[in-house]
């Protein structure tokens, strides 16, 4: 199997580890009102599940995160160049970063080294203290209102059936779970944008949040439909585990200019 093609496998395995992640994240909210982001699900699932699921977790993440940064840089999954298809690979490029950074903290976690909390507290107090701080932090709130949009705008348009395999996609469940899944997340990423904005204007790191502070700031029943349709993305993320069409990644060609053809 090519190094392009054992990518691919792995990526699915991220997909899949992307549901897994989603699915704990909703079934929390739903069953026990506890509300945690990807970071906290994937350590609840290490405490469950111990090293060697992390493992196959990282794994899957890392190939994910590799391969969004890929889709950002080489258009795999055919974006173009023109104003929308460049926010897509942007969205692609800010994911892979994320994804990569969750390898690492599943990594850690392998290690036995717990992930902090407030970890979006802690990275807007490391933007503010840099030169031009406050810009960046609100620049932040700003692009996470345009993410948020974005996101909503699938779940209206249903554009993200287009990367799955036909059959699939014409099924009305498969179709729901998607729509529902991405209003959820394009709710969560308004609330989080608002959130940094509000800490930039007041220079309080203290009033950003994450994933889970803007479920807790949702009020019921908001907060209880949000985490359902954060199931139906977790739903949506191992239907795309089987059926989502992928493109390899050019590793092969990348590798054989580095080594001169060998």
């Amino acid at each position: 199997m090519s190094a392009s093609s054992s990518l691919t496998l792995l990526t699915r395995v991220g997909f899949a580890t992307r549901g897994l992640l989603y699915t704990v994240i909703a079934i929390l909210v739903l069953r026990t009102g506890r509300t945690e982001d990807p970071a906290g699900a994937l350590a609840y699932l290490g405490d469950g599940g111990g090293r060697v699921l992390l493992a196959i977790m990282a794994a899957g993440l890392f190939a994910y995160g590799l391969w969004r940064l890929s889709d950002a840089a080489f258009d795999i999954e055919r974006h173009g160049s023109e104003g929308k298809g460049l926010v897509e690979r942007a969205g692609a490029a800010i994911s892979g970063i994320v994804h990569l950074f969750l390898t690492y903290q599943a990594v850690r976690l392998m290690q036995g080294i717990k992930a902090a909390k407030d970890s979006a507290e802690q990275g807007t107090q490391t933007a503010l203290a840099l030169p031009g701080g406050t810009f960046l932090v609100m620049l932040g709130g700003v692009l996470l209102l345009v993410v948020g949009g974005v996101q909503l705008a699938k779940a209206v348009k249903a554009g993200f059936l287009r990367y799955l395999e036909p059959g699939a996609a014409r099924r009305a469940w498969v179709q729901w779970s998607g729509r529902l899944g991405y209003a959820a997340r394009g709710l969560i990423f308004l609330v989080t944008g608002f959130f940094l904005l509000r800490a930039g204007f007041s220079d309080r790191a203290s009033a950003a949040g994450g994933m889970a502070e803007a479920i807790d700031w949702l009020s019921s029943p908001v907060d209880l439909l949000v985490a359902v349709g954060l199931l139906g993305f977790g739903i949506f993320s191992f239907i795309e585990a089987r059926y989502r069409v992928l493109h390899d990644v050019p590793v092969d060609d990348a590798v054989r200019k580095v080594t001169g053809g060998a």
